[in-house]
């Protein structure tokens, strides 16, 4: 097992429910960070049936909850907001998730954690941030990805559009969220010995259409620059070419990147058009886009005539981008995943009458060459509750009762 992790002895207090607090929670647990996640009583974080197709717990659940414990706590009762405030007190950081204004309704507000902890790092995700006009309105990420300006550019332009298969608002805010708690450890850390910063100063605050926002480039100064509204443009990228899949001879695709200046040259040699290679108007990516149909049917036509091994061998000769589209049967083969400890295997309840060996992807970056391992998957509802709360509160085993929701008096 990994040791002297960069974020032993941080302690991190995961109250968030779904995808995004939890990835959050996740990146800092990968790194050593102690994550206590809270769960409530008997269901648990909702993620645990999400995808469950066997068994009684998600591999959704098992992979983004992982190297975490699990703590359930009925933050709706007295005993239970008092186990999360003790929780505050000893811990560097809170992240939550829920919609504004519910931690406060149950007495588990910004206030009563500074009080509980003056040195706290409370980080905040929610559909629209903590203030604005839509601050209380609900959200989930396709929500967000939509709001957010993502889901206008995918899929075919004569199409409505569509969604990526993940929720990846989810996962950029996780990481934003991330990002902010760490930025706010090290100014605390950095600053030892001054005033103590304000609450405000340490409180992130991570909306998930501005999360999404933030990765659409330059879209708005496009549009406010320019008067451009980008559209969907399928598989290619607008004002990048030729960038696009291709369908190869064996009824596989590739994916071809040969929208550098340099590249495209050589790629247009490879594929026996040297005509285009000439061609003064097709030198720079602005020329190359406004004839993209003509350059993706000369380029589909050569990896039509050849299965995909052969393709993206002649590429890489060529030195020209490219790659296959991998499913996940693709990745568990790949020999560069496996290189870098990238899918790691774990004996895992699959709902059979033994336990399945099944591979989970690695933690990123990289620290010292290959994926640091991944110590534990995401742990069954209220494993850690007596570890939790007896052990670093010092509950007894009636208060532990009490504050879990499992009291039966």
């Amino acid at each position: 097992m990994a040791t002297d992790l960069p974020l032993d002895g941080v302690r991190v207090l995961e109250l968030g429910n779904y995808i995004a607090a939890p990835t959050a929670g996740r990146l800092l647990a990968d790194f050593g960070a102690e994550v206590i996640k809270i769960e409530r009583p008997r269901t648990g974080d909702e993620l645990r049936n999400w995808r469950l197709y066997a068994g009684d717990t998600s591999m959704l659940y098992r992979t983004i909850n992982r190297n975490k414990k699990s703590v359930v706590l009925d933050m709706r009762t007295p005993e239970g907001r008092d186990a999360v405030l003790a929780l505050v007190a000893r811990s560097d950081v809170v992240l939550e998730n829920f919609r504004p204004g519910t931690l406060e309704k149950w007495g588990l507000g910004p206030e009563e954690m500074n009080a509980a902890n003056p040195d706290l790092v409370l980080t905040r995700i929610s559909a629209f941030g903590q203030t604005g006009p839509l601050s209380e309105r609900p959200g989930f990420a396709a929500v967000a990805e939509a709001m957010g300006g993502l889901r206008e550019l995918v899929g075919e332009p004569d199409r409505q559009p569509v969604r990526v298969g993940v929720s990846i608002g989810d996962s950029i805010a996780g990481l934003y969220a991330a990002f902010g708690a760490m930025m706010a450890l090290f100014r605390r850390e950095s600053r030892r010995g001054e005033p103590r910063p304000p609450l405000a100063s340490r409180t992130i605050d991570v909306a998930l259409n501005e999360a999404v926002l933030s990765m659409m480039e330059s879209l708005i100064p496009d549009h406010l620059a320019y008067g451009v509204n980008r559209q969907r443009v399928g598989g290619r990228m607008e004002g990048i070419a030729p960038s696009n899949a291709y369908p190869c001879g064996d009824g596989s695709s590739v994916v071809i990147a040969g929208n550098g200046d340099g590249i495209y040259l050589r790629l247009m040699e490879l594929i026996g058009r040297p005509d285009l290679a000439k061609d003064e108007s097709l030198l720079a990516n602005a020329g190359r886009w406004l004839r993209r149909d003509e350059l993706d049917e000369a380029i589909g036509a050569w990896t039509s005539s050849l299965p995909r091994a052969e393709v993206l061998v002649a590429l890489e000769a060529a030195s020209v981008p490219a790659g296959p589209i991998y499913t996940a049967a693709d990745i568990v083969a790949d020999e560069q995943y496996k290189a870098r400890n990238m899918i790691q295997y774990f004996d895992v309840d699959t709902g059979g009458a033994e336990p399945a060996s099944v591979g989970f992807p690695g933690i990123v970056p990289v620290v010292g060459g290959t994926s640091l391992p991944v110590r534990t998957l995401g742990p069954d509802l209220g494993e850690h509750s007596a570890e939790v709360l007896g052990g670093l509160l010092g509950l007894t085993d009636e208060q532990v009762a009490a504050a879990t929701g499992t009291d039966e008096s």
